[in-house]
């Protein structure tokens, strides 16, 4: 599998387009840099010969290549003591405001960071705005709510922006300390923070079309079936910018998932994921490796799926503690088994030895329990279903005690539809519509956390399989409909559209659906059984058609 991904590098173009390549020249010629991370122009008042180092390392901070970013923020404290911006790019390093909460250990050492900028004062107002409003974040960091800190962070980050209109950095960094705000807060779907990040994004894109925090920043702005559209141009240009940063080969795909662009998921996650390996980023490599996954099976390209499946042992010989390594070694085989519907395979996934801690870091692996608990119920199996429920049930109360609002509702999305499927087998029609359709609310409600490409299986769409069984074509098509406007072109809610159209007897829009789930599927390496139904439907509908002319 590594060796497909490595090789399709630079066949799927990660060097630069033409232009790109230019403007990524001119950095180079300013910074001397081999690698091409985008172009920053963050002037301080350090060294000038670390200059062109520290603007180097910003880019990689910018690209969200942490641990590469503090090594060069390290170098440029080492070449020059006093440079107090360098601390600060340290400190920044060890926080990670839309990804994972900080442990105790980048805690410390990013007070640490910024103990050493203060001894060492910066020389500007300027300089003096970005230490203090980092921290705001690092203070009081074990006796303050994370969020409490990050809400300083952002006020601190628009006092800044405002300050220095004219500066870019503090503009990007200002969109970064929304965005973390926002997703570390309950869910509002009129995504305020969110847009007002955008609008101080996009003038910058217009003007710094190679700068690649604006571009990542606008993706994950737009990270939402409503504004995805908006992000398309930033999505497309990202990986032009910086195709040297892992991550930024694989930020595009979060856009071209939303829309349904499967295709353009498919070539991202490649180059990310070879990048990532080249790099023994093993986390962010199975980050790529989840969206690829997701991606390859609604296209039922399965045999390719597997073969990502099949790699995963050889990358979990230590824990991958990286949040979305941890997320993506529980999700990728529980994708691969439930969104192919193949119950007995889900119902015997294993969960990996010495990998997910526990405790509150157990929204990772509920999605095994969770398609471990659906399988059961939907092959009859009462006891191992509700033992799956408990699984899920103890998760949820982990995740609430450790104020994980955001986790916790996902969990309880996974256990209400486990719950939903045991009570129809055991016949509670009107309980298990009732539970499924809850859970199917709930998860509405929420917000797609940046690490997943989408829930193992939207829970809208198994209302509507559900209520498909239980004779309610109409009514499951509605349902199906709404899936597919969250999330376009996915496969099971395409097939299930058709047959609720079928069911209706609706023979137009089923052959609508049908056409365009086969169109879907043309690289398809398999012959699933809805893929030959589909083609079945067309072969009668267009033989209909030709016996009437």
């Amino acid at each position: 599998m590594r060796r497909v991904i490595i090789g399709l590098v630079v066949f799927l173009g990660i060097l630069p387009a033409p232009g790109a390549r230019a403007q990524t020249h001119q950095h180079h010629e300013e910074s001397g840099d081999a690698q091409k991370l985008g172009r920053v122009v963050f002037p301080t008042s350090c060294a000038a010969e670390v200059q062109d180092d520290f603007n180097r390392a910003v880019a990689m901070l910018h690209s969200f290549w942490y641990q590469a970013a503090e090594k060069a923020f390290a170098a440029v404290a080492e070449k020059d003591s006093s440079c107090a911006m360098a601390y600060w790019g340290i400190a920044m390093s060890r926080f990670h405001p839309i990804w994972e909460k900080p442990g105790a250990e980048d805690l410390r050492a990013g007070q640490a960071a910024l103990d050493k900028a203060k001894a060492h004062p910066a020389k500007t107002a300027r300089e003096r705005g970005y230490v203090e409003a980092l921290a705001q974040f690092y203070r009081d960091a074990d006796k303050v709510d994370h969020l409490k800190r990050l809400l300083a962070f952002e006020q601190a980050m628009e006092q800044l922006h405002r300050s220095q209109p004219d500066d870019p950095e503090a503009a990007a960094f200002c969109a970064l300390a929304l965005l973390g705000s926002a997703y570390n807060s309950p869910p509002d779907k009129s995504y305020e923070r969110q847009k007002k990040a955008g609008a101080i994004l996009e003038p910058i894109f217009a003007a710094q079309p190679d700068h690649p925090g604006v571009a990542h920043y606008i993706i994950h702005s737009y990270d939402y079936p409503p504004l995805a559209e908006r992000a398309l141009e930033a999505a497309r240009a990202y990986a032009r910018i910086a195709p040297d940063a892992p991550h930024a080969l694989h930020m595009p795909s979060h856009i071209f998932t939303r829309r349904g662009y499967w295709d353009e998921s498919i070539s991202s996650n490649l180059a990310a994921a070879a990048a990532a390996h080249k790099d023994n980023w093993i986390g962010e490599e199975l980050h790529a490796m989840d969206y690829l996954t997701y991606a390859y099976l609604q296209g039922a390209r399965d045999n390719e799926a597997k073969g990502i499946l099949d790699s995963l042992p050889g990358l979990l010989k230590g824990v991958p503690s990286y949040f979305a390594g941890l997320y993506a070694t529980a999700a990728i085989p529980a994708r691969y088994a439930v969104e192919r519907r193949q119950w007995v395979e889900a119902a015997t996934l294993k969960t990996p030895e010495g990998v997910f801690p526990g405790g509150a870091a157990c929204w990772a692996e509920a999605n095994l329990d969770f398609a471990r608990g659906l399988a059961w119920a939907r092959l009859g199996a009462i006891t191992k279903a509700r033992a799956s429920i408990q699984e899920l049930q103890q998760c949820h109360e982990a995740l609430l005690q450790a104020n994980d609002t955001l986790w916790a509702a996902q969990v309880e999305v996974q256990r209400q539809t486990v719950s939903a499927w045991l009570a129809l087998l055991l016949e509670e029609n009107e309980e298990a519509v009732r539970l499924m359709r809850a859970a199917a609310d709930l998860e509405d409600s929420t917000d797609k956390h940046p690490v997943t490409p989408g829930a193992v299986v939207p829970a809208r769409e198994l209302l509507g399989e559900m209520l498909l069984e239980l004779g309610n074509a109409a009514e499951a098509r509605r349902e199906f409909e709404a899936t597919l406007q969250a999330s376009p072109n996915r496969f099971r809610s395409l097939y299930g559209a058709a047959r609720a159209a079928t069911a209706a007897g609706d023979a137009k829009r089923a052959g609508e659906y049908f056409s365009k789930l086969v169109e879907l599927c043309a690289q398809a390496d398999t012959e699933r059984a809805e893929l030959l139904e589909a083609r079945s439907f067309l072969a009668a509908k267009r033989a209909q058609e030709s016996s009437r002319k």
